[in-house]
């Protein structure tokens, strides 16, 4: 029995030995564990697209500003009229509010790519409770100036109704429907201004470190306050949405690393 025990232990221990001499990653040059900290720390990005609505906003307000203007002086004063078509070279004066009205459509469609391009950035970096707070508030600009412009298209199509009502209405709704859509223009890019300036300046780290440094602190304070999973009250949808966003930035998060890793094994010497 002590002869088959001896054997038996000494088998083992050369398969062992064995494994380990073929395997090809114990051969190679051990990686350190500074070499791997750019790739799971980095430094915050500021998001730019604050700036972007301030332009986006200042270009609505001066539009509407130049749209009052023209409409006042050409169409509501009296005398203006042969004025303005000789400054215009005879278009009418709600021309150029149409066409004003297409381009600030465009730049607006414009800041909905630049700025959806920028908040798919943020979340690829684990930011994803930002991105869900943002969401809305980005697509409302887009938004209002698309209903804008069909109240916009259903005036012209009942300009002549209306004109029998009363001379100028058409003209009233038109600059009423442009102020409006100012002021909702400006609410919403203000909102998503301040949230955006304010995730610049608390430059927090991604979701997923957070939920670690709490589940920390929470194990080490209480342990029995620490829960996880779905919970009476709160939405399934929105579980269902955080696991999934949480699962495509841990999967890109293990393809960079795993990237990391195969450029360090292959040059060692930038370990």
């Amino acid at each position: 029995m002590d002869y088959k025990a001896a054997s038996f232990h000494n088998s083992a221990s050369v398969d062992i030995t064995q494994s380990v001499e073929e395997d090809p990653l114990i051969d190679g040059p051990l990686i350190s564990q500074d070499a791997l900290h750019p790739a799971i720390h980095r430094d915050f990005r500021k998001l730019p697209t604050h700036c972007v609505a301030g332009c986006l906003s200042f270009l609505n307000v001066v539009y509407v500003c130049l749209s009052l203007a023209l409409c006042v002086t050409c169409e509501l004063l009296e005398g203006r009229v042969e004025q303005c078509e000789a400054v215009l070279h005879g278009l009418g004066s709600l021309t150029p509010v149409l066409l004003g009205k297409v381009g600030l459509w465009v730049c607006v469609c414009g800041y909905e790519c630049l700025v959806q391009r920028h908040h798919n950035g943020a979340r690829g970096r684990g930011y994803l409770q930002f991105y869900r707070e943002t969401r809305a508030a980005k697509r409302l600009p887009l938004l209002i100036h698309s209903t804008g412009n069909a109240c916009v298209l259903l005036l012209l199509s009942l300009a002549d109704v209306l004109k029998a009502l009363q001379k100028h209405l058409p003209l009233y709704l038109l600059l009423g429907v442009l102020c409006l859509e100012l002021l909702l223009s400006l609410t919403s890019l203000l909102i998503y201004t301040v949230k955006v300036m304010r995730f610049n300046m608390e430059k927090p780290s991604p979701d997923i470190n957070q939920e670690e440094q709490s589940n920390s602190y929470f194990s080490n304070s209480s342990p029995t306050h620490t829960e996880t999973g779905f919970r009476d009250g709160s939405s399934l949808e929105e579980v269902v949405e955080k696991q999934a966003d949480l699962i495509e930035y841990l999967k890109q998060h293990n393809t960079q690393l795993s990237k990391r890793i195969l450029f360090l094994t292959a040059h060692p010497s930038r370990a």
